[in-house]
């Protein structure tokens, strides 16, 4: 208390000229209008920095719990998202499979949803690994496709898993024709581009365009008719007259395969029967 008097006592006269200038500015703020409104104007640009001042620093200081807050809504929306995405590939692959079996020419066939687990698309004999085996009911020399076409065939079997000869394999042919026009050729990858393939001993008299559809010929217990495959890209020159060939670009995207569908003949044994009894009786 002492300390406190005697601090007053020194500074006593700074204090009296403090509180003199307060009650001169009080006085000339009150009789003169030009200076109270200089001084309200004042005042309130004082004010208002203050208050501006002073939403910054709480502001500032309430970022690192903002930015928190939005990375859990991040976080939460791209759960979200992904979930969405997972949903929206279970309907379409249920519907694209519902959509498949409704169609006419495939009534005959099953088809069964396999993951790519391995695929190659560089090598000269290319190969692709699916997770459904023997014990999903799958069996070698079943057709595989995508949503967009062929991708191969099942060529070896064990019980959780399969390897598929792709349509990027000079081993693979295939049989197709021009969408509308019943002649036929084989279809088979020259190494040259995994996006490409060769229509080869196509007749002559094939009537076709530069754009028009390749699809599956359906002489074959593997591939129902109709299946796409590419578009017709130019001809290719070729050495015999009776026939010539066409480069074609594909619709499967090799590169990006995730899910396919492996193509389950109800009467492939039963075909394959009839076809042995048949090349019997010709020897």
């Amino acid at each position: 208390m002492r300390n406190l008097i005697d601090f007053i006592v020194r500074y006593s006269s700074w204090f009296v000229f403090v509180i003199l200038v307060t009650i001169s500015l009080v006085l000339l703020c009150e009789h003169n209008p030009w200076h109270h409104h200089l001084y309200l104007s004042s005042a309130g640009r004082i004010g208002t920095g203050v208050y501006e001042l002073s939403s910054e620093i709480n502001g500032y200081f309430g970022l690192k719990s903002i930015n928190a807050d939005l990375q859990r809504r991040n976080a939460s929306l791209e759960a979200e998202v992904i979930r969405l995405r997972n949903e929206i590939d279970r309907y379409a692959e249920a519907v694209y499979a519902d959509t498949m079996k409704l169609i006419e020419p495939l009534q005959p066939y099953d088809f069964i949803i396999a993951k790519v687990i391995n695929n190659s698309i560089s090598r000269p004999y290319n190969y692709i690994t699916i997770d459904r085996g023997e014990l999903d009911s799958i069996r070698p020399e079943m057709g595989v496709v995508d949503q967009n076409g062929v991708v191969g065939i099942v060529n070896l079997v064990s019980p959780h898993y399969a390897r598929v000869i792709s349509l990027l394999n000079p081993n693979f042919r295939l049989s197709c024709k021009v969408k509308g026009n019943d002649a036929f050729g084989s279809l088979v990858w020259d190494g040259k581009n995994h996006n490409e393939a060769l229509l080869e001993e196509l007749p002559r008299h094939t009537i076709y365009n530069v754009g028009d559809t390749i699809i599956t010929s359906g002489y074959s217990a593997v591939f129902p008719e109709g299946i796409p495959v590419g578009i017709v890209k130019a001809t290719e020159r070729t050495i015999d007259d009776n026939f010539f060939t066409l480069r074609v670009s594909l619709l499967t995207d090799f590169s990006r395969l995730s899910n396919v569908r492996v193509i389950s003949n109800k009467y492939i044994d039963e075909i394959k029967s009839i076809e042995d009894n048949s090349n019997e009786n010709d020897e």
